[in-house]
């Protein structure tokens, strides 16, 4: 990964997180912009999740033999397009590896919040931040609004997306990262729970 730019989707494996269509908007992104092979790798953590699950080890195989494709098509002696593990990693070790990316990757076809993409941006270095891309249909779109918002079921778009998000000039990247990370400070969780506590208070309508 050393001396790349990276990217990285952090996931549980399962299918509402849209891995195997973000693998396909990968492959279009290396289609599209072959001045960046080479140059950029994609890693996918995504832990086993409900193993005893004949449907969930079905989605296993399909995203590891879909990123052995890719790798194959485009990978050279040097380099490996998608670094695809199956395992957790500590708390720290993400950090580490969400400061280290340009672009974090998080697609899901439908999500409740994704607190990844909040870790993804938390975790940046304000002076030199990387990009979030983001669907639109994770709740967390709701307060990133400055991240690269996208539709997961379209892979070009996701492609342009990527593009966008790898060249983009140092004031852009810090223009976004700072008004999302407002955005995130300020709708903290002391500020989530006096909310939630408010609303119950409140009386219903008669």
């Amino acid at each position: 990964l050393v001396g790349r730019a990276l990217i990285i989707g952090v996931d549980r494996l399962d299918y509402s997180k849209g891995i195997a269509n973000r693998l396909s908007a990968f492959e279009r992104f290396l289609q599209t912009h072959p001045d960046w092979r080479g140059k950029v790798t994609y890693l996918q953590i995504a832990p086993k999740s409900r193993t005893e699950i004949p449907e969930y080890a079905d989605i296993e195989r399909g995203i590891g033999a879909a990123a052995g494709r890719i790798n194959g098509a485009f990978g050279e002696a040097d380099w490996t397009p998608i670094r695809y593990v199956n395992r957790a990693y500590s708390r720290s070790t993400l950090a580490g590896l969400y400061r280290a990316a340009r672009v974090g990757l998080v697609t899901p076809l439908r999500d409740g919040m994704n607190l990844v993409a909040k870790e993804y941006v938390a975790s940046q270095n304000p002076d030199d931040p990387g990009v979030l891309i983001l669907s639109r249909f994770a709740g967390a779109a709701h307060e990133c609004k400055a991240a690269l918002l996208v539709n997961p079921y379209d892979p070009d778009s996701v492609a342009v997306a990527i593009g966008q998000a790898l060249s983009m000039s140092l004031d852009e990247r810090r223009e976004r990262h700072n008004s999302i990370f407002e955005v995130l400070s300020q709708n903290d969780i002391q500020h989530w729970a006096g909310r939630f506590l408010s609303e119950l208070e409140r009386e219903p309508p008669t």
